[in-house]
């Protein structure tokens, strides 16, 4: 990889850089401080990729739901917990990671990425406020569901 100050080091006199839609001569501060942010920025980027390479490698459990179309006009995820007044859903799962997608016309817009134990604290926290809205839905209506407000997930 090559660093902004290692340009420097070789053009000092000869390089210029745009900075906010003007070129400017390219200094020693400006590069040591760019080259650091990257550096960083790089780091964090990591996370992500190791996350994502846990789930990918099969080295964590992941359960995953797809959402029909309703979502897009009420604003809401639907979570099972229980069917048939038995625990299920995301009560039972043994996932360590929530994945639910979001569909429209059987085609994936999208989705979220939850830790089932943060997903579980978000529903706790939000019944604890009074905030938890639960209905019955799926087939028969057997189905217990708590809907969450997209806007509100994090």
């Amino acid at each position: 990889m090559i660093k902004l100050i290692d340009i420097y080091n070789k053009y000092k006199d000869n390089a210029y850089i745009e900075h906010e839609g003007e070129w400017m001569p390219l200094e020693e501060g400006y590069c040591k401080s760019h080259d650091l942010k990257v550096k960083e920025d790089m780091l964090f980027g990591r996370i992500g990729e190791e996350f994502t390479q846990q789930l990918f490698e099969g080295n964590t459990k992941i359960e995953i739901k797809t959402e029909r179309d309703i979502w897009e006009t009420t604003g809401n995820i639907c979570i099972e917990i229980r069917y048939k007044r038995q625990p299920s859903g995301l009560s039972t799962t043994k996932a360590s990671v929530w994945i639910h997608l979001l569909s429209v016309n059987n085609v994936i817009k999208g989705g979220f990425i939850f830790k089932v134990d943060e997903l579980r604290a978000l529903i706790k926290k939000r019944q604890n406020q009074g905030k938890l809205k639960m209905v019955m839905g799926g087939d028969d209506n057997m189905s217990q569901l708590v809907l969450l407000p997209i806007k509100e997930l994090f």
